[in-house]
């Protein structure tokens, strides 16, 4: 009898306008296990979501952003038709305030470390839909 292969990782979406702040995102996601997907801004992470909403387990986005949705709307609309994907949001200007996080959701000041980036993470995602490197940080 073979072994079950092991689960595949959980993707995470990271949708920020900066290129560098969305290298280090996607680099301290990737070293936490999970597969990547990318976005610029919510318009196009929307787009992303409608393909592989599905896979998403996490949605990591800035707050400031290009266009007519910020990462709070973002997050909302996320929550709304996704209720499952866990959410952390990031900014170095932006605070919330009532109301701008969906109930779940966590909110990170930039600059960020791997340790705070993995600590909210954990705090925000099922342990169970958590990927195996993450869970034994």
């Amino acid at each position: 009898m073979s072994e079950a292969p092991p689960p595949e990782p959980p993707f995470a979406l990271v949708v920020d306008d900066e290129p560098l702040i969305l290298m280090e995102a996607v680099s301290i996601l990737e070293e936490a296990g999970f597969q990547m997907l990318e976005a610029a801004h919510a318009v196009q992470a929307l787009r992303v979501l409608g393909q592989h909403h599905a896979r998403v387990k996490l949605l990591f986005s800035d707050v400031d952003m290009p266009g007519d949705m910020d990462g709070f709307a973002l997050a909302r609309e996320v929550a709304r038709c996704w209720p499952l994907i866990a959410i952390v949001l990031a900014s170095g200007r932006a605070k919330p305030g009532p109301g701008d996080l969906p109930e779940g959701a966590t909110f990170i000041s930039k600059p960020f470390s791997a340790q705070i980036v993995h600590h909210h993470v954990r705090k925000t995602m099922p342990e169970h839909v958590q990927p195996e490197p993450l869970r034994n940080k």
